[in-house]
């Protein structure tokens, strides 16, 4: 239950409290005095939009607090613990400041949150209906929304099965239509891809060929150059056959090393010396063989150039297309040949979507016809629980029912099979709801938004919400001027509902029909001050003379009205006696 608000720096409001109860609260007040400020207090404790348009001019935020008592193990509380928020004696405390820039914060219990977490808590804790959620029921989307929300379990439960299936097949109808759209293209890159691995597999490329061949041709092209420098080289290290009068190196290095070796033993230093003289004379005769060798096995066949040289050809044709080496053309074969296999398992996934496709239209036909079959059920004893309550809302020979249709398509269009019919879909099932009004018997059954005049429309609305209140309780309602359009006897049977239900919830009620507000436990007043300011002291508590001052004032717009005062007494009776 909510036990009290504080707003500062709100719309008119400078800064005010207003203080709730148990039962039936009507807050009433000149137009313009800023009873809607009261809603829209709540709406921001309950997470609604923050516009910075409703920051007080001059200041630089506004503050809402709201003290909401709760049982300990209620979901609400329950959920705000969660968030690291402490009950005060068995109350949330909740507070929303609006910066004048736009900026938003919530705390819940002593603790900053989101202000997600507060349109959570809402849900358990407080009802709004206003003008703008009748002007929003008169859509049959919305009155869909409420049918389901009123069925309950019996709808939501093949409802998410429902979307579910419904999302799946907007999936795979998404990747089908791509599939099959961009078919030309997709084959178009496979013949090319194909074409590419066909020439890179006649090929045959290894890993490094490239390089290696590369060697080979440097090697080749320059045979006589170096067989000459290796000829060269070997006859300076070993010696010349055809010269035997002839110096070489490792005869000196050799001469060197014995004229060391006989007189080493006589200095340790020298020895050292001699040792390194003949590990170069070991290294020189080492090179000098593989030279000789060297010089023997290289090939200057023309032949062998003339195919290396075709061979680098052939791999510089695939590095030209599709890749900067060889190595590079082998990872392009390697993702090519996955895609290739890709593309080529189109027709088969074509086929798989195909099928899926199909048996989820199936299967969303069924599910479509248990949504029909469930809301049929629950529109009739919605529609008798709505008639009710015009009954008591006097409009006893109205009748409410509600129609739900499917709008039939073309075989060959996207639609699935309901009944026997093909029919539209969406993502909610195949119904479209919209509720029917007859005002009096003879009247034609027509849509509430057609057939209901003004205060009609406000009567059906209220008596809609009021089932709901039957169907999903919260502990608070708070009703937003839903009595716009009625007046006289209608208002009073209003007054009178709204105090009905009070008995088993807390109501509070926005309203400027005295013939309601005098059906309230409470009645608070909404004034301003001379400079056009709500305080704290311009939300006051109304009883005996105060109360029966604004009801003549509500009536006739004179407080001092002998008359008017005579019948607001008398409205304050009859909602006393209940006559």
């Amino acid at each position: 239950m909510l036990e009290e608000m504080r707003i500062r720096s709100l719309g008119v409001i400078d800064d005010a409290v207003v203080e709730l109860s148990p039962g039936f609260t009507a807050v009433t007040g000149e137009t313009g005095a800023g009873k809607t400020m009261v809603v829209t207090s709540l709406g921001l404790l309950l997470g609604g939009r923050a516009d910075p348009a409703l920051v007080r001019i001059g200041a630089k935020s506004a503050v809402v607090e709201g003290r909401i008592s709760v049982g300990p193990q209620a979901p609400a509380a329950v959920r705000a613990e969660e968030a690291g928020a402490e009950l005060d004696d068995g109350a949330l405390l909740i507070s929303r400041t609006l910066s004048a820039e736009g900026r938003s914060r919530a705390h819940v219990g002593g603790r900053s949150v989101p202000v997600g977490l507060l349109a959570e808590l809402a849900d358990d804790l407080v009802a709004v209906h206003g003008q703008t959620d009748q002007q929003g029921l008169l859509r049959p989307a919305r009155q869909r929304q409420a049918l389901d929300r009123y069925a309950g379990d019996t709808v939501a439960v093949p409802l998410a099965k429902y979307t579910a299936a419904h999302r799946r097949l907007r999936a795979v109808a998404t990747e089908l239509d791509e599939l099959t759209t961009r078919a030309r293209e997709r084959s178009q890159e496979a013949d090319l891809l194909r074409f590419g691995l066909d020439e890179i597999a006649a090929a045959e490329p290894q890993p490094g060929e490239d390089t290696d061949l590369a060697a080979e041709a440097e090697r080749l092209g320059h045979a006589e150059a170096l067989a000459s420098a290796a000829t060269l080289a070997h006859a300076a290290l070993a010696g010349n056959p055809e010269d035997p009068e002839g110096v070489d190196a490792t005869t000196l290095v050799a001469g060197a090393h014995r004229a060391l070796e006989a007189v080493r033993s006589h200095d340790r230093e020298l020895a050292g010396l001699a040792e390194r003289i003949g590990e170069i004379g070991i290294l020189m005769a080492d090179v000098a063989g593989e030279l000789a060798g060297y010089a023997d096995g290289l090939d200057a066949d023309p032949l062998r150039l003339a195919a290396v040289e075709e061979r680098r050809a052939a791999l510089n044709h695939l590095t030209r297309k599709y890749g900067q080496d060889i190595a590079a053309v082998l990872a392009w074969a390697e993702e090519s040949a996955a895609r290739l296999s890709e593309l080529d398992g189109d027709d088969d996934r074509i086929g798989e979507l195909t099928a899926e496709r199909d048996a989820l239209r199936t299967e969303l036909g069924e599910l479509a016809q248990t949504l029909t079959d469930a809301r049929t059920e629950s529109a009739k004893h919605f529609a008798d629980a709505v008639t009710a309550e015009l009954a008591e809302l006097a409009m006893p020979h109205a009748r409410v029912t509600v129609e739900i249709r499917q709008t039939e398509v073309a075989e060959d269009a996207d639609g699935i099979e309901v009944g026997g019919r093909t029919v539209a879909y969406g993502p909610a099932g195949a119904d479209e709801v919209e509720l029917l009004l007859a005002p009096h018997p003879g009247a034609p059954p027509r849509p509430i938004a057609k057939g209901a005049s003004g205060g009609e429309l406000s009567r059906v609305m209220l008596a809609v919400e009021v089932v709901f209140a039957g169907s999903d309780p919260v502990p608070t309602y708070l009703f937003d001027e839903v009595d716009a359009g009625v007046g006289g006897k209608a208002a009073v049977e209003v007054g009178r509902r709204l105090a009905r239900l009070a008995k088993s919830a807390q109501v509070v009620v926005v309203t400027h029909l005295p013939q309601v507000a005098a059906f309230a436990d409470r009645q608070l007043l909404v004034a301003k001050t001379n400079d056009g300011s709500v305080t704290r002291s311009g939300v006051t508590v109304l009883e005996g003379e105060e109360r029966v001052r604004e009801l003549s004032r509500m009536l006739a717009g004179q407080e001092d009205s002998e008359t008017a005062r005579a019948h607001a007494e008398e409205l304050l009776e009859t909602a006393r006696t209940g006559n």
